[in-house]
């Protein structure tokens, strides 16, 4: 028995084909992650599924009584309090509980009650509340009218109300969008126990390794299936690919063989009759399938200047808006080599502390120290809703960065994937990945010793997130990290500050830790776990004990190339010397035995330059 088949699929869009005869069975329990590039059709694909759109060829089959549970795009709203509207998703609990106060036949009131007894209804209030808990809603907030919540907000109460009704096959599309780093992890748990199906849309690559037992890749038309983990499909889809190549490269090999027997021999009498059999093997012979790799994506950030520590340092600080502090008695070090992700529920000051360390807020007691020359760069997704929709990214960095060159204007875009027509196209026309990828370019415009990141990964793919990762790895400065993501935590954060409670305070542990206290505090104990998990803890000392002893290699690799630079500027000025004949018209010979002998002398030190080159980049490589 399937909970979903999908048999010859076929979707258009707008005279696009996104499917193509393309199938996908789901059996009960089965939790699939469904991976593409954006704009491969996984949206679409959930929409058809819910039927909200018709195929334009084949079928798509749930099984008989299924419940179908998905988030709708129209966030909830109205007088209704959170739990009320929660609980009103089970159509049929409120229908029979509504017939239950009208009906007066004592037999069918006991037919009603037989059901609400069978579908759990008088448990519902207490799993309702506590689905709304895990998603950042306290008792208060419970009880307080749906309308008086923001969008996101709401968005969250959308994902409760499709949790909540357990549904037999659950279907998400980027479920974290609107969550902190706390509602993620707490919807982790949620999933990995879940008991029904789901087909899950992300681009968290720790949410589809953590919580999904299959992977589903739609690509170019067509869906193939991998069991197991997204790490599992990553090492799958790498092998069949290098197969791939492997047969395509033996495949040409002997068609160019028996093509080069048939053009030499064809029209030779002794030979036709051998020339037509290769060609009919040839004709036998298997197409050369394209391997169509998927396009590389890369990011760099410019390399900051040193600065002497701290960057920045706190004292008993209070920062806050209209003289009201929001977070106060804070106490903190920032030194240039620091990777701090900050923890914290929304609404506890993350953001506020985020623009206090940018330099947009001032404290309001205390001291700051800020070393000198100290450059930040900022990125937070609603500076997106700043961008001119009319102008072009090159028309953005170009106004930011006046008195560079063209080319220089195009290299920083270039840093982060946009190409020479999308540095020219409008803004309005640009996906919300390519938006964030330019805000990125902006905000690093001029190599700041300290990137503070709020959400950068929420409308970057995964591949774009993984180059994320690798980036900040390179990247000389220091690093706060604001995300709801946490497989970039995990991988790029060696400290975590707790912003609770109006103030923030270092965290001595991991996201395994944090975990745990989410856990225990969720179960009211309101008492920390003392079970160690050093290992993380480990690894992130030693990846910052490593950046700190590379730093020395990545400096004298900036000297070395900036050297290589200038010598390649000299010897260019010496060879157009040496070629030009008006230097051999009378005499200068002396002046050309002497440039003759500093081009060889550049020759000479240059060629010890790159090899010193070429064994730093080797040892920055391997580390």
């Amino acid at each position: 028995m399937t909970v979903l088949a999908i048999r010859d699929l076929t979707l258009r869009i707008a005279g696009r084909t996104l499917l193509d005869q393309a199938d996908l069975v789901v059996d009960p329990g089965r939790k699939v992650g469904l991976v593409g590039r954006n704009g491969a059709g996984k949206s679409t694909l959930l929409r058809a599924i819910i039927g909200e759109i018709a195929p334009d060829g084949g079928e798509i089959r749930l099984a008989a009584r299924a419940r179908l549970g998905h988030v709708a795009q129209e966030a909830p709203a109205g007088p209704a309090s959170l739990l009320e509207t929660v609980l009103a998703a089970d159509t049929e609990r409120a229908a029979l509980l509504a017939e239950a106060e009208a009906h007066p036949d004592p037999h069918r009131l006991a037919e009603i009650h037989d059901r609400l007894i069978a579908i759990g209804a008088e448990s519902a209030p207490a799993r309702a509340a506590a689905i709304l808990d895990g998603l950042g809603f306290d008792a208060a907030a419970q009880a307080r009218p749906v309308g008086e919540y923001s969008g996101g907000w709401r968005m969250r109460v959308a994902l409760a109300r499709a949790l909540f009704l357990e549904p037999e096959l659950l279907l998400l599309d980027e479920p974290t969008n609107h969550l902190d780093l706390e509602a993620t992890l707490w919807l982790e748990g949620w999933l990995a126990r879940f008991p029904g199906a789901a087909i899950v849309v992300s681009h968290d690559r720790g949410m589809l390794d953590r919580c999904v037992d299959a992977i589903a890749h739609l690509d170019r038309g067509r869906i193939t299936f991998y069991p197991g983990s997204f790490a599992n499909f990553v090492r799958v889809r790498s092998e069949r690919q290098a197969q791939q190549a492997a047969q395509n490269e033996r495949v040409g090999a002997e068609r160019a063989r028996i093509q080069a027997f048939v053009d030499r021999f064809r029209y030779k009498a002794s030979k036709a009759r051998q020339a037509q059999s290769r060609l009919k093997a040839l004709e036998r012979m298997p197409p050369i399938e394209a391997v169509v790799e998927d396009h590389v994506t890369r990011f760099a950030f410019p390399e900051p200047a040193a600065l002497p520590p701290p960057v920045i340092s706190l004292r008993r600080a209070a920062v806050g808006y209209g003289g009201r502090a929001v977070l106060r008695e804070m106490t903190l070090r920032l030194d240039q080599d620091d990777r701090v992700a900050l923890l914290g529920a929304n609404g506890n000051g993350k953001s506020t502390l985020a623009k206090l360390l940018a330099g947009r807020l001032d404290l309001l007691e205390g001291e700051q120290h800020r070393a000198p020359r100290l450059k930040v760069g900022y990125f937070a997704q609603h500076q997106a809703d700043e961008l001119d929709p009319e102008g072009t990214p090159l028309s953005h960095i170009q106004a930011l960065m006046p008195r560079a060159t063209e080319t220089a204007c195009r290299g920083q875009i270039a840093r982060f994937g946009l190409d020479a027509d999308r540095a020219e196209t409008r803004v309005a026309a640009l996906s919300g990945g390519e938006k964030a990828r330019l805000l990125l370019a902006l905000c690093t415009r001029d190599a700041p010793q300290l990137l503070i990141l709020d959400e950068p990964t929420n409308h970057l793919d995964i591949d774009a997130r993984e180059a994320l990762v690798k980036a900040l790895a390179e990247y000389g400065g220091a690093v706060v990290l604001i995300t709801h993501d946490p497989h970039l935590v995990e991988l790029v954060a060696d400290r975590l500050w707790l912003v609770a409670e109006g103030t923030v305070t270092p965290f001595d542990g991991d996201l395994d830790d944090y975990r745990a206290l989410l856990s225990e505090r969720a179960r009211g104990s309101g008492a920390r776990t003392e079970e160690a998990a050093p290992t993380r803890r480990d690894e992130r000392r030693e990846r910052a004990e490593a950046r700190t002893a590379l730093a020395p290699v990545r400096e004298r690799l900036k000297r070395v190339e900036a050297r290589l630079a200038t010598l390649a500027e000299e010897a260019a000025t010496i060879d157009a010397a040496l070629n030009d004949p008006r230097l051999y018209a009378g005499n200068r010979a002396d002046l050309i035995t002497r440039a003759t002998a500093r081009r060889a002398a550049i020759a000479r030190e240059t060629e010890a330059l790159e090899g010193e080159w070429l064994a730093l980049s080797e040892k920055l490589e391997a580390a």
